[in-house]
């Protein structure tokens, strides 16, 4: 990932990022904070409460993502940035690309969080490699009815699309 110069706004965003994600390693949670900007002000926040809510989904980006949606009331995040204590792993890298946001900025990187012992690595490699073995079996089962609920989704007059 490039290394960009940050400008002073940016920096004091991955400040308090840093500072959100130490806060919460006293109060239980995991070392990750991350906030959502939208016009230069910060919309929501969120920190790692894997363990501490038992929630593998509970990362810090996710967690900021889902509060800026009910802050903002939109799924749809264009025009924000999340900024992050740590490089987005790939469930977080998602969310964030299925939110729309603008810009994805982060400190510390990949092999930063290893260190520490939070390796995903060989997560990032299943989706830079398709023939990469997923840690987790992934099999399609063929049934003949499996595109019902597509189907109805696209005969759904008012849906609202994403």
């Amino acid at each position: 990932m490039p290394v960009d110069a940050a400008t002073n706004t940016e920096q004091d965003w991955m400040t308090r990022a840093i500072e959100l994600a130490t806060a919460n390693v006293a109060t239980g949670g995991g070392p990750f904070g991350a906030l959502v900007i939208k016009d230069g002000e910060v919309v929501a926040t969120g920190t790692n409460r894997v363990t501490a809510d038992l929630d593998p989904t509970a990362h810090a980006e996710v967690t900021a993502i889902r509060n800026a949606c009910q802050a903002l009331g939109t799924f749809k995040l264009d025009g924000c940035i999340l900024a992050t204590s740590c490089e987005p792993c790939p469930m977080c890298l998602a969310s964030a690309l299925w939110a729309r946001l603008d810009r994805v900025l982060y400190a510390a990187d990949r092999n930063d969080a290893a260190q520490a012992g939070f390796d995903d690595r060989a997560f990032y490699r299943v989706f830079e490699d398709p023939n990469t073995p997923t840690p987790t079996p992934v099999t399609r089962i063929e049934v003949p009815n499996r595109n019902e609920a597509f189907e109805a989704w696209q005969n759904k007059p008012d849906r609202v699309d994403y």
